[in-house]
């Protein structure tokens, strides 16, 4: 008998040879059903696997984010069949799980059309019902190589000659079809319930642009039709609400060729992005920041100190000034640390919450830009918390309370994903114990619950995500607490404490929005662009009915601007029908209809897009409402 560890903890007794199906399905029936991997002893392996000496052993399922990407492997690999069946001579490069999906890059003469998607899914239908078992086998380098040269498999020969020496070789098969693959894959084939090709799309091969172009297809695979069916709805959610599209049509801002990553903010588009400056500074200016402003061009000397002259110089834009090598800032940190140094600190100071709104550029591909989720100028709202140690968790608790708050007024769910040291860091390692137990601390006594991600830190010290959930269940990463361990000794930052002497500092780094121009783009499509009222750039559209009513309208118009609320009168020779339906498509909070009732009654008409027809009340009435909704930032409804 051999000793199995457990996930749990709990350790099960088995006899030698058995799989790690077989303990699945010796647990419950439900597992050996849900199952399709195992990790043993921190491997991932095959249900086929034999198990022949004690181990700690993981049985993943499809509900495991690994177990998935398995599922989602396995479906792809289907995926080639079908194509490799129906159009031969097709080559196989690549076919790796994504988010929500996978791909496979084809090297075929065929040029695909959406038509052949339709084809392609009726053949892995066929081929799923035949209920092949995929199988795993290894071959020495040689024979290997010879193998895949027989099948004139030329990008494989190419991926294997890139692996180590001592790399093990391990192909899949099921069926006629074979791939180079490290696997695991699913046991059977039948277990892939549902699944869809979504689009079709060029990509060369190893991203260079220098190699052979090939056509890539996208699908997605779910255990449950289902699930299929909710995916597919987010995704057409997601396009009705595309910022790119809404973003145009609402006047917000445009992307030019002149400028590919430099958004054009327009006039309205400023006043959303101006609000939420203006709501950022609130809020950090009640939890007891200051605000300061860092140049945009620095030395080289600067950013040799801080590393990114070494570490980053290829996302950064360069110039020279008076012969002198210069950048410009890819991130506000740098600055941030001379500002500390401009005076003498003393242990009194702290904590010290200094917050910079700071223009930052980074040099992104081409193919990677992506309106304003991904772009080559944003605004950061950093902040860096200069703090002794024993302030550490005390001010991670302060720091997701401004975060929460900050969502909170959006209406985003989020959870928390806590960050560990990596293989490859900086520090002792009492430092990073002291400061990874800070902030789990921190987080556990805010009752926040959140993912361990063992490992995963930034080399200079630990962190804390904030990965936010708009209202079709897309989940986006904006907020994050870094804890820095380089720069306060890179920048050589010191504070005088009690005992007279000097000392280090303790830095944290910490975003809210992230980038403004993205946060903007997430808030476009979370909201369809219905802005809530105290964001939205237009707040009432006046509309009359005739001239004769221009006069009282403009009155309206005056007493509603007197406190401030943004307005936009329509009293162009159009219909009021046609005036009403372009309102509408504006996504106005409110529109207000003057004529001949409204104009003997000296009250308004009030149409709310969220709640429809208000009918008729007093200018005074409505005005009351209207900044009740803005003062305690009211959100409206999200949906369309």
């Amino acid at each position: 008998m051999i000793k199995i560890t457990l996930k749990d903890g709990s350790i099960k007794e088995v006899e030698s040879g058995k799989t790690i199906f077989d303990v699945a399905k010796s647990i419950s029936g439900r597992l050996a059903k849900e199952a399709v991997a195992g990790v043993v002893n921190g491997t991932t392996v095959d249900l086929s696997y034999v198990l022949d000496e004690d181990v700690d052993l993981n049985i993943l399922t499809i509900n495991d984010e690994e177990g998935i990407d398995i599922f989602r492997h396995t479906s792809a690999h289907v995926m080639a069949m079908a194509v490799q069946n129906l159009f031969t001579g097709t080559k196989l490069a690549i076919g790796p799980p994504i988010e929500n999906g996978f791909y496979y890059d084809f090297d075929t003469d065929h040029v695909f059309v959406p038509e052949d998607l339709e084809k392609i899914e009726e053949e892995m239908k066929r081929i799923i019902k035949e209920d092949l078992k995929p199988e795993r086998f290894t071959l020495p380098r040689d024979q290997a190589l010879k193998f895949v040269a027989d099948l004139e498999a030329d990008y494989k020969v190419e991926l294997i000659n890139d692996l180590p020496e001592d790399a093990e070789l391990s192909f899949y098969k099921h069926g006629e079809f074979v791939d180079l693959c490290a696997g695991p894959h699913l046991p059977g084939l039948k277990q892939i319930k549902a699944f869809k090709l979504l689009s079709i799309a060029g990509a060369y091969w190893r991203g260079d642009a220098d190699k052979k172009m090939l056509q890539r297809i996208y699908a997605t695979s779910f255990p449950k039709a289902s699930q299929l069916e909710a995916h597919l709805h987010r995704l057409e959610e997601a396009k009705k609400r595309d910022h790119r599209k809404l973003g145009k049509e609402l006047k917000l801002f445009s992307l030019m060729e002149q400028g590919p990553g430099f958004p054009f903010f327009l006039p309205k588009g400023m006043v959303v992005k101006n609000k939420l400056l203006e709501y950022w500074r609130e809020v950090h200016d009640e939890a007891g920041y200051v605000e300061i402003e860092t140049p945009m061009i620095l030395n080289r000397d600067l950013w040799e100190t801080s590393g990114h002259w070494y570490h980053y110089s290829e996302n950064m834009y360069s110039l020279k000034i008076d012969e002198e090598d210069y950048a410009i800032k890819p991130m506000n940190c740098p600055g941030g640390m001379l500002v500390y140094k401009t005076e003498l600190r003393s242990y009194r100071d702290f904590p010290m919450r200094v917050g910079e709104l700071g223009k930052v550029h980074r040099h992104e591909l081409s193919g990677a830009l992506h309106g304003l989720m991904r772009v080559r100028a944003f605004t950061q709202d950093d902040a860096h918390i200069f703090m002794l140690p024993s302030q550490i968790k005390d001010e991670i608790k302060e720091v997701c309370r401004v975060i929460d708050s900050v969502y909170e007024t959006f209406g985003f769910k989020y959870h928390v994903e806590l960050s560990t040291r990596p293989e490859k860091s900086i520090g002792s390692e009492e430092q990073w114990e002291h400061a990874e137990k800070a902030l789990q601390e921190a987080l556990e006594e805010m009752n926040l619950d959140y993912k361990l991600n063992p490992g995963d830190g930034a080399f200079y010290g630990p962190k804390i995500d904030f990965h936010l959930e708009d209202c079709i269940g897309r989940t986006w990463q904006c907020g994050t607490i870094q804890l820095d361990m380089q720069l306060p000794e890179r920048f050589d930052l010191t504070y005088i404490g009690e005992d007279g002497e000097k000392h280090r500092p303790v830095v944290i780094h910490r975003v809210a929005f992230g980038s403004i121009e993205r946060f903007l783009g997430i808030l476009i499509e979370h909201f369809a662009g219905k802005f809530p009222t105290w964001l939205s750039p237009v707040q009432v559209k006046l509309i009359t009915v005739a001239d004769r009513h221009e006069m009282y309208a403009k009155n309206i118009k005056s007493t509603l601007e007197s406190y401030d609320i943004r307005v936009e009168l329509d009293n162009r020779h159009e219909s009021v029908g046609y005036k009403i339906r372009e309102a509408r498509l504006e996504r106005n909070p409110y529109m207000l209809v003057i004529g001949d009732k409204e104009l003997e009654e000296r009250n308004i008409a009030v149409r709310s897009r969220d709640e429809g027809e208000l009918g008729s009340m007093s200018l005074e009435d409505f005005t009351e409402r209207l900044l009740d909704e803005i003062v305690l930032k009211k959100i409206g409804e999200k949906n369309d």
